[in-house]
């Protein structure tokens, strides 16, 4: 139980098949009080996924607006106080974005994906810092995928979004070390997630997962549970500042 006390917060719980159910399952399994913010209109929705985790409460967020990140996290604080980590689960590209070559991405386009999927990372550690919502030693994760590194079929902006993120999370640490506090990123493998359905030919790229990795396996959302929670945990204090691969090695392969 290495989350006893701490209060976690997981922003972007959308549904059972994604990466955000699988860490606020391992949270709450490992002892933390769990939080999680949804999207309009989702509420019940939510309520009803989370049933099984006594406690859990969730909180309407719209991260592309400063001020319902504020209203959201104040809310929060007047609620439990002060929070012990944070996970930022959110993404978001339209679908022609992601469908077409990546020379046709349009301005609009290019501007929501990173909106959405990078700087809400640099607005939700804003706030919460201005609103004293994080404990000394308190700890954030985001999320990210091996697209932001290297050229993968049908990932187009979101790759750019994501590794616009992964420097903001080196950007970031060393901002929230001043307060003693960490932010990492975990880069997952591949999962069947409905978000991946927007990603074209996504089975081919769990086959090639499967067949080329080193542990010749895909990924579950229960290992990325296991890795957020030891992030979350004070067994990771002197981390910070890194990209985390959970893909099965996939990452260290050349050919």
């Amino acid at each position: 139980m290495i989350l006893n006390n701490k209060v976690i917060l997981v922003m972007g719980l959308r549904n059972k098949w994604s990466i955000s159910w699988g860490v606020i399952r391992k949270a709450y399994e490992n002892g933390a009080k769990v939080l999680y913010t949804y999207n309009q209109g989702d509420e019940e929705k939510m309520k009803k996924l989370t049933e099984e985790l006594k406690g859990a409460k969730g909180y309407r967020c719209n991260v592309s607006s400063d001020k319902d990140i504020e209203k959201c996290f104040k809310q929060i604080k007047e609620d439990y106080g002060k929070l012990d980590g944070i996970l930022h689960s959110i993404a978001h590209a339209n679908t022609e974005d992601l469908r077409n070559d990546f020379i046709l991405t349009s301005r609009e386009g290019y501007a929501h994906a990173m909106d959405v999927s990078s700087y809400s990372l640099i607005a939700i550690c804003k706030y919460a810092i201005e609103l004293d919502l994080l404990n000394e030693n308190a700890s954030i994760i985001a999320l990210s995928y091996y697209g932001s590194e290297k050229s993968v079929e049908g990932y187009n902006v979101m790759g750019a979004a994501k590794a616009a993120l992964e420097a903001s999370v080196r950007y970031l640490a060393k901002d929230l070390g001043k307060k003693k506090m960490r932010i990492n990123t975990i880069s997952a493998g591949p999962i069947k997630t409905l978000s991946a359905k927007g990603i074209k030919d996504f089975n081919s790229i769990l086959d090639i997962v499967e067949e080329k990795a080193p542990l010749h396996r895909n990924v579950t959302i229960e290992d990325i549970g296991n890795v957020a929670t030891f992030l979350f945990s004070d067994m990771s204090s002197a981390i910070t500042g890194e990209v985390i691969h959970v893909d099965s090695g996939f990452s260290t392969v050349g050919v």
